[in-house]
């Protein structure tokens, strides 16, 4: 009897990892296709800068500001039940984002995308712990998931582009719908999962926590619009201190705090947030203001785009694959900070670029930029969770992913609102970069002072504290 049960489980393993597989793999997808489709998005319904910039963080603003809640739902009410119901909704507003009517409609589905993968993401990992029990076989399909994400996110802006060129923008929003059918219809035949533990569902940290950032973010986008004095910019510069102080204020009272703060005593846990944020930040920026830039003013064509991107895009993921062993080599102090001179140096390098140069001058520093990203993500998160007791671990990465798609959308938000505030365009994107040089810089000099031996939270914290966080 134990010979068929075994086979079965491992049937049923390779079952879960192909359906998460193919869950990260369209969520990636998403984030990174979008962008060579935003200048015949902006063509379909007369939208600006500022209109598309909606369009990019719609989507992180709600996967950031969902991705814990989604992590507790998970417990509470089971991850497959969880993951499916994010699948069906990644899935349904996919097809709301194909036969969207106007670009209010379109921002809107892409916000319900948002929530979607916040609810599977989280979900996916629980899975994957579920199914496989044994350490080395669960370190080996978490590399596989993240390999096909990697794959996706490189693949999107060239897939992206064929679509257009043969069926239009629409059809990037249509892919997903049979992978996500896919999907589901191998998570169905998956056995319900259980509850791992009951945790407090955090209401109002959730809801002061998406007002904050969503003000952030509406404040940076429509400024150069608006004006920095108008009186709906101060008002949500007013809403986005109120309701920040507000979050810290609930988090702190908060037995089971959807965002527990005790992680950021410990300061390499606060290093390896930050540097993630910095990272998404300059390279989802740089990636929608190259997306402009090559479309808008060079006149590429979304195919023609998605080939420009192809050498950054694909080092992305080998940046990743390679992580760990350029970390244990060179040591996590000294890659991490090359990886962030390389994002520096690859922005300077786009400078000399510029129109009229021949395409050649941006393939070596877009060939940094990509082997940065990559690099640094997976490498900022492997110090970070040595903090935490294992206990805790998916809550803590669940808070490093939020800090990604915070950095992104802020990324977005920030030097979008450089484009549209500096004109000519040149001239945006001049300060693009040299911002982006300056926060990869910065983000070095972070980590070079708060890189060393990680220190557990256990070890930090009083047995009251840590009976707090319980």
């Amino acid at each position: 009897m134990s010979r068929p049960n075994a086979t079965d489980s491992s049937r049923q393993a390779r079952q879960v990892l192909a359906a998460t597989s193919i869950s990260y793999t369209i969520v990636l997808l998403d984030a990174s296709i979008i962008n060579v489709g935003l200048e015949q998005i902006g063509d379909s319904f007369n939208s600006g800068v500022s209109g598309l910039q909606w369009i990019v963080n719609a989507y992180t603003l709600t996967f950031a500001s969902f991705l814990l809640t989604g992590g507790t739902l998970g417990d509470r009410l089971g991850a497959r039940n969880i993951y499916l119901a994010g699948l069906a909704v990644f899935t349904l507003a996919s097809a709301l984002c194909g036969f969207a009517p106007d670009l209010a409609t379109l921002a809107c589905a892409r916000a319900l995308q948002g929530v979607g993968s916040a609810m599977l993401v989280p979900c996916s990992l629980s899975l994957i712990n579920q199914a496989y029990p044994d350490p080395g076989k669960r370190a080996a399909a978490i590399g596989m998931w993240m390999g096909c994400g990697g794959i996706a996110m490189a693949s999107g802006p060239l897939l992206g582009g064929l679509l257009i060129h043969w069926f239009g923008w629409r059809s990037i929003f249509f892919v997903n719908l049979p992978l996500g059918l896919l999907g589901i219809g191998l998570t169905w035949r998956l056995p319900r999962s259980q509850a791992l533990r009951s945790r407090h569902f955090d209401a109002a940290g959730q809801l002061t926590a998406i007002i904050a950032l969503g003000s952030l973010i509406a404040v940076l986008i429509e400024a150069p619009l608006l004006g920095w004095r108008s009186t709906p910019i101060v008002a949500g510069i007013l809403t986005c201190a109120a309701f920040g102080l507000l979050f810290v204020r609930i988090e702190t009272r908060q037995q089971q705090p959807m965002l527990p703060l005790a992680f950021f005593r410990n300061r390499l846990f606060s290093a390896s947030a930050l540097v993630s944020m910095a990272s998404a930040l300059v390279f989802y920026g740089m990636l929608f203001s190259f997306s402009l830039y090559y479309q808008r003013e060079l006149g590429y064509a979304p195919l023609q785009a998605g080939l420009a991107f192809l050498p950054m895009t694909v080092t992305v993921a080998v940046g990743g694959l390679w992580s760990g062993r350029l970390a244990g080599w060179f040591g996590a102090r000294a890659s991490m900070c090359t990886a962030f001179c390389l994002y520096a140096g690859g922005a300077a390098g786009m400078l000399l670029a510029g129109p009229g140069s021949p395409y050649w001058l941006a393939v070596l520093p877009m060939l940094a930029i990509g082997l940065a990203s990559g690099f640094i993500s997976p490498a900022a998160t492997a110090p970070a969770m040595g903090t935490v007791e294992k206990s805790r671990a998916g809550i803590a990465a669940a808070v490093l992913n939020s800090a990604r798609q915070t950095g992104a959308a802020l990324g977005v938000a920030i030097f979008g609102a450089m484009l549209t505030a500096l004109q000519p365009f040149q001239h945006g994107l001049h300060l693009v970069l040299g911002i982006a040089s300056i926060v990869a810089l910065a983000a070095a000099l972070l980590w070079w002072f708060c890189a060393g031996p990680p220190v557990r939270m256990a070890e930090v914290q009083t047995p009251a504290k840590k009976r707090a966080l319980r």
